[in-house]
């Protein structure tokens, strides 16, 4: 799948390198040149779709810190919570991106699913999907959203999709796959108008990318911690590699990678330490995610934190939309060849 001229990103190799520079959309999108990016965090969605030249007409997000930094990075002021806003006030749009609240299916959630407030907010997905019946959707969410409820969850997710009349399908990846150095199983739902035998979703896996590429050379010492927590970490683990991200898990049980384990927004201050010694800085956490460092730090510390352990993996989603992208293309190409 081509995409617009690239031009890379300075410093830091992210995956997602492409700015859009064409006034006329590509040929290539088949028509699907609007998006809108809903839930949309710090807009992890918005880097993998701009990537192939989709122009974002709408965006939305409750957290008002997240909101400040996708509007200072995109120029977009998103809207708030998502219960709030009238389906007629979303401009048409070809292509539903979404990252639905997490925490109702997580692993340091609580797992109650459809059970829990924050899970009916699906439902409000498909309120706007009736109301503007874009020709696209895709959906990210934790892997336990497959598992929860012996499957009924996303069997549910599924039907309610196909009611509307769209093609689904779904599959389970992780960020390693895609040349990120950060275990991050996530699903990946995918539905459009268009009829397709089998979505092609990616199989090939990249090369990850080196820790050392990652992190910074000269973090600021605030990061490092205190010679307590170091002795604790060195007495309680010995690691077989350098660098290395140390994992501590709710059993207190320290275990390290060449990798790290996956960045979560409501964890331990010291939940992953960079060989044991200091906490990931905040665009060593955004690296993590796939965010160039173009993309500017406009939140504290700690907010950027919760919005990078909240983010997409950028080039995990850009899998999906290109996924979406070839289905049109196939589609397209068919109906020409029928009518000549």
């Amino acid at each position: 799948m081509t995409r617009v001229k690239e031009i890379a990103f300075p410093s830091f190799p992210a995956l997602v390198k492409n700015v859009v520079t064409t006034i006329e959309p590509p040929s290539y999108l088949g028509g699907l040149t609007t998006f809108v990016d809903m839930f949309c965090g710090i807009g992890g969605f918005h880097l993998a779709a701009e990537s192939f030249g989709m122009k974002c007409v709408f965006a939305c997000d409750i957290d008002e810190e997240a909101r400040k930094a996708y509007e200072h990075n995109f120029n977009i002021t998103p809207k708030g919570d998502i219960r709030l806003i009238d389906a007629d006030e979303i401009p048409d749009h070809d292509l539903f991106l979404g990252g639905f609240p997490c925490q109702p299916f997580s692993i340091i959630g609580n797992r109650q699913g459809f059970d829990d407030i924050r899970g009916t907010l699906f439902f409000e997905i498909t309120r706007i999907l009736e109301a503007k019946r874009p020709r696209a959707v895709l959906l990210e969410n934790v892997k336990q959203l497959t598992t929860i409820d012996k499957g009924k969850t996303i069997k549910t997710i599924v039907k309610s999709l196909e009611k509307l009349n769209y093609h689904v399908s779904w599959r389970v990846f992780n960020a390693l796959d895609f040349g990120l150095p950060q275990k991050r199983e996530r699903v990946l739902i995918a539905a459009l108008q268009e009829p397709f035998d089998e979505f092609p979703w990616p199989t090939e896996k990249k090369e990850m990318i080196p820790l050392k590429d990652i992190l910074e050379e000269n973090p600021d010492p605030k990061h490092f911690v205190s010679d307590r927590i170091r002795k604790s970490r060195l007495k309680a683990h010995k690691s077989a590699t350098e660098p290395s991200i140390w994992h501590e898990n709710k059993a207190g049980n320290v275990s390290s990678y060449a990798y790290s384990c996956a960045l979560r927004a409501g964890a331990s201050y010291n939940y992953l330490l960079v060989d044991g010694k200091r906490r990931l800085t905040p665009r060593e956490m955004l690296r993590l995610q796939g965010f160039p460092d173009t993309y500017e730090i406009v939140c504290t510390d700690s907010q950027t934190r919760k919005q990078a352990g909240n983010a997409v993996p950028v080039p995990l989603v850009a899998a999906g939309i290109e996924g979406i992208l070839k289905v049109v293309e196939k589609t397209h190409t068919t109906r020409n060849f029928k009518s000549a």
